[in-house]
């Protein structure tokens, strides 16, 4: 019988650790001024361990700005990585900003808007 794999697993295990060295990286040692309150919402690796996709949101700023300042930073964060993780390949790095609280909050803007008209008409 064949085992399964352990690669999925590891993979989750890989990324977790990148997005909380990430974050302390981020907050201590990377000094861009573009790069403000950023929060690291996920990261996922490639099955090859070479790229890895960081997704972040931002509290304050301009998300353009701060993705050109992250994706700047990349071989610098790649570089502090390296020397955290203990793995063959440390991933390179493509910064891009998640959306998902903003159309969350446009979405909750939307549906209260709904209730509100709805409540009118009755």
């Amino acid at each position: 019988m064949r085992k399964k794999s352990k690669t999925p697993n590891r993979a989750f295990k890989v990324a977790d650790q990148i997005q909380r060295d990430l974050t302390e990286l981020i907050a201590r040692e990377l000094k861009d001024p573009r790069v403000g309150m950023v929060t690291i919402q996920a990261v996922e690796v490639t099955p090859d361990y070479a790229h890895a996709k960081v997704y972040f949101s931002l509290l304050a700023g301009d998300p353009k700005a701060c993705t050109e300042g992250l994706n700047q930073a990349a071989g610098f964060l790649r570089a502090g990585l390296f020397k955290r993780l203990h793995i063959h390949t440390v991933p390179t790095l493509h910064f891009l900003f998640d959306q998902t609280t903003e159309r969350a909050a446009d979405m909750n803007a939307l549906i209260a808007r709904a209730v509100a008209s709805r409540a009118k008409e009755d």
